[in-house]
């Protein structure tokens, strides 16, 4: 199942339940209200950085658009669940994808953490818009490398690699030189 449609779906769901107006929501959120338009009607895949703003803008978690149920005990999620996937941009108002995030704990209630698998697609595209937001995040790289921009130094993060950074620091993570890769990304934001 791609989940990518259910994250517009939820954030207008939740937008219109706390009885927030799309020009409130640009407000808080420091968005464009075109922009908050079109990742409610999923003409745009939105990238982390929007997700993030908007989801502290309604007082919600990040994972708030990705689950399903809420389990209060622990949470355990077999290898066929984490197959489900949701895609997220590069850049925001830009539909190029390069992402696909495979959710380890979206059943899992009042969660501080957003652990994923994610897969780095391949791409030709070799400039990257950096991005922040609030909270911090830790990255394990499974497969293949990645270079990670953070503020104004770029690391190589080969196989067996992590790297935890301050997500308030303008960053960008991707494949090196294009290729492929698979990263366990943890990302913590505080609400």
């Amino acid at each position: 199942m791609d989940s990518t449609k259910i994250v517009g779906e939820k954030i207008k769901s939740l937008r219109e339940t706390k009885e927030i107006s799309i020009a409130e929501l640009a407000v808080r959120s420091g968005l464009a209200e075109e922009q908050i338009e079109r990742i409610e009607n999923n003409v745009d895949l939105p990238s982390l950085a929007p997700l993030i703003k908007i989801a502290r803008a309604l007082g919600v978690r990040l994972g708030t658009f990705l689950d399903d149920q809420e389990e209060q005990g622990a949470v355990i999620c077999r290898k066929q669940e984490s197959e489900d996937t949701i895609s997220f941009s590069n850049n925001a108002m830009d539909l190029r994808t390069h992402m696909r995030y495979h959710s380890l704990s979206k059943s899992k209630a009042d969660k501080h953490m957003e652990p994923f698998i994610v897969d780095v697609e391949p791409t030709e595209e070799t400039h990257f818009s950096l991005s922040s937001h609030e909270g911090e995040e830790f990255i394990y790289v499974m497969e293949g490398t990645i270079e990670v921009c953070h503020g104004k130094k770029c690391h190589l993060i080969e196989v067996g690699d992590s790297i935890y950074y301050d997500s308030i620091v303008p960053h960008h993570v991707h494949g090196y030189q294009g290729q492929a890769a698979k990263i366990l990304a943890v990302i913590y934001t505080p609400i």
